[in-house]
């Protein structure tokens, strides 16, 4: 991946290691000697590879990108934090559907919708006229001392949608996730929380107790009180077990583990949950995992929080993921695609629960007017073109032709899916990660321009705009078949 001011290395476990910049240096100076004399474009790649920190193999993607993106890289590299990382060179510069053109003018398929947020699809006529009309009008107001009338029409809808009488709005998915963990400690009095292995909720320190997906993403943090517990992840089950016969005893853990030697119920808030855990490798559990997790809140009178940054929004078929499983959580949490592109998150409850009073939480930006029109607009256009249904259908579809690769591609270890999250694991031949593989894999699509995106410790995600079309979808798998065989070789 492309790392600003360091180098990875990828182990078996798929975490991320530091090596010496040293190291590069070594590299290119090898590489020059090899053809003394030359300014070759060998040579300038591995000019632009000491500017951009890339290594080893990484480099020839260089071959890919213009100069003009180079430069664009370079100065991003050099000026803005070195804690993100990106797993190819793309510059984005224009989009319409489910197709980004680079500045260079080239064409990509987006597999996977900027990080399932473009749900609408980018350029999305409706939802432009909306900010536009808007844009003339005000752009902020301050909606967290003031009244608009955009923040309500979409809280209106928002009920409609999901059945929640009251709406809480922030910016993002990790603000959603603090505001639930505020709503959950100010409505039980009590301070711990519970949640799961391989679960991603967010970055900042609450969310980030919750969060257990990578231990680097924690290392150095403090952390709000959280015991965790296994995930429903039949393809790698911590007990060994098979499915159905194991009576879903890792959502049995709750009662039979945390509640009796980690954290009394009666000192636990809530239990945080993914409908399907996206960053951890879009695992999907069987129906009965949640209804067994909805049942055990119950029982102990523990709220129940869904986070729902990533699976709502018509992403697996109907408006919220929990409803493919017929379980409803007190708090659902909502981020990504609700803005239609821009940032805008938000939290939904009951009236009964989110009752506190003014002056406990708030935000400045939470519910600005450009992304509740946005937002409005985004669900009112796939509501209308009825989106759950089309959702599962080519979603059923690609993990029909996905599952057809698995037969020739022998490193394709799992297939997962819900509507248009859909998860492909790629192991080794002992059915153990393959993260090089992996990565290798999503290389190669780039150069084939199509967008794909790593999650888990070995797992490739598609997650298109939910707009894509049948001739985008197949040309799509398309490319990814190619893919599979370069990374073959």
């Amino acid at each position: 991946m492309i790392q600003r001011n360091e180098i990875r290395e990828l182990g078996e476990t798929g975490e991320e290691c530091i090596l010496a910049q040293g190291k590069t240096k070594e590299f290119e100076k090898t590489q020059r000697m090899e053809k003394p004399g030359k300014n070759t474009s060998q040579d300038k790649r591995q000019d632009a590879a000491h500017d951009l920190d890339f290594y080893g193999e990484e480099i020839e993607l260089l071959d890919f990108v213009s100069l003009k993106a180079r430069e664009i890289i370079e100065q991003d590299c050099k000026i803005t934090s070195a804690c993100a990382a990106r797993p190819y060179p793309l510059v984005m510069d224009s989009a319409k559907g489910s197709i980004i053109r680079d500045v260079d003018g080239r064409e990509y398929l987006d597999l996977v919708a900027g990080v399932a947020v473009m749900n609408a699809g980018y350029s999305n006529p409706e939802v432009k006229t909306s900010i536009s009309a808007q844009l003339e009008k005000v752009i902020h107001c301050g909606y967290g001392d003031f009244f608009a009338e955009p923040p309500v029409k979409l809280a209106k809808k928002l009920e409609e949608l999901s059945g929640y009488s009251k709406v809480f709005y922030c910016n993002s998915g990790t603000e959603a996730v603090e505001a639930a963990i505020k709503l959950a400690f100010w409505k039980t009095k009590r301070q711990g929380l519970i949640s799961f292995y391989n679960g991603f909720h967010g970055r900042t320190l609450g969310s980030l107790s919750l969060t257990c997906s990578k231990a680097r993403q924690k290392e150095h943090f403090p952390a709000i009180r959280t015991a965790h517990s296994h995930y429903a992840y039949c393809y790698r089950c911590p007990y060994k077990f098979e499915y159905p016969s194991c009576g879903i005893e890792c959502a049995k853990e709750l009662e039979n583990l945390i509640f009796r030697r980690e954290l009394s119920p009666k000192d636990t808030a809530a239990v945080f949950v993914e409908p399907v855990q996206g960053e951890g490798g879009y695992i999907v559990p069987p129906p009965e995992f949640h209804r067994e997790v909805r049942r055990i809140c119950t029982d102990n009178e523990v709220l129940l929080v869904a986070d729902e940054v990533q699976t709502g929004c018509f992403r697996t078929g109907p408006f919220l993921a929990m409803e493919n499983f017929g379980v409803r959580a007190e708090i659902s949490c909502l981020a990504k695609a609700l803005g239609g592109g821009l940032p805008m998150g938000a939290i939904l409850a009951d009236r009964e629960l989110m009752d506190w009073p003014p002056g406990v939480h708030s935000n400045t930006f939470g519910g600005n007017l450009l992304a509740s029109v946005a937002s409005l607009a985004s669900l009112e256009f796939l509501e209308k073109k009825n989106t759950k249904t089309r959702v599962k259908e080519i979603g059923s579809y690609i993990r029909q032709c996905l599952g057809e690769l698995q037969e020739n591609f022998p490193c394709i270890g799992d297939v997962r899916g819900l509507g248009l999250m859909i998860g492909v694991e790629i192991t080794k031949p002992n059915k153990s990660i393959d993260p090089a593989k992996r990565d290798k894999i999503l290389k190669e699509a780039f150069k084939e321009r199509i967008l794909l995106l790593p999650c888990g410790d070995s797992v490739i995600r598609f997650s298109p705009p939910l707009v894509i079309t049948d001739e985008e979808i197949d040309l799509g798998l398309e490319k990814f078949q190619k893919a599979l065989k370069k990374a073959s070789i």
